[in-house]
């Protein structure tokens, strides 16, 4: 299995923190949010490398920490420098699987979030399901809802559909970006992409995805902190001690 981490954005809303740093990198209860991510997925024993997609302002920071690890850690940069020119999550998983050949189980992770869980429960219930997987959580809020893929469900947590920021959110799970795809299907990337699925949110994929295999999504065994700007940084920083996984 490989890890591809979608590290390619410009954190714009942590500006300046961000401006010449990637979010992934800051610092939250003592190790970096990437340090976090690798050294949990790594207790599984099952992932021969980590891929880190960066854009081209960011990826000499990623190689620097990249050598910091003991775990096989390869740094694809897509070669954007701004913005307004990023390729956008769909595009970038296609660039890296083209660039490194890659046809393999794919663990897709977004490398800006802090969790409270281990993903490794996560890795064990998609090896269960033998389809690729996504989690899923319950939001209240229905204002955060329009900015979220939102999924419905059957009794046996198949995907019957998933729509990224609808004005009608059809439920109330919404999907942190954690993703699971099977060989086969990270195989069908270049198709979707070719079909009009939309590139920006790595969701998309799934969403459409879903219409064409068995897609199941695992109820989030725990909590996500989601670092959008500098206020939530520092509330971060403040409630997170590091978790007992």
């Amino acid at each position: 299995m490989k890890c591809l981490i979608l590290a390619a954005g410009y954190a714009t809303r942590l500006y300046p923190l961000t401006e010449n740093f990637p979010k992934p990198l800051l610092d939250v209860g003592g190790k970096t949010i990437l340090d976090w991510l690798v050294d949990d997925i790594d207790t599984a024993g099952i992932v021969q490398e980590y891929i880190v997609i960066s854009n081209h302002k960011y990826a000499g920071c990623f190689e620097t920490w990249a050598q910091t690890k003991k775990q096989n850690i390869t740094v694809v940069d897509d070669g954007t420098e701004t913005n307004e020119t990023r390729l956008g999550a769909v595009r970038d998983i296609q660039f890296a699987m083209d660039r490194l050949q890659l046809e393999d189980d794919m663990l897709v992770i977004a490398g800006d979030n802090v969790l409270d869980f281990s993903l490794t429960k996560f890795m064990a219930y998609a090896q269960e399901k033998q389809t690729s997987c996504i989690m899923r959580y319950y939001e209240p809020d229905d204002r955060k809802l329009l900015k979220c893929g939102v999924v419905t469900i059957d009794e046996n947590d198949r995907i019957l559909g998933m729509t990224e920021k609808s004005p009608t959110p059809a439920t109330h799970w919404c999907c942190p970006p954690f993703y699971y795809y099977t060989k086969a299907d990270a195989g069908l990337v270049r198709t979707a992409i070719a079909e009009g699925c939309h590139t920006d949110a790595p969701g998309s994929y799934i969403a459409w995805l879903c219409t064409k295999r068995a897609v199941h999504a695992m109820e989030m065994p725990g909590k996500r902190y989601d670092i959008g700007n500098l206020e939530s940084y520092e509330r971060v920083k403040a409630e997170y001690k590091g978790i007992t996984r």
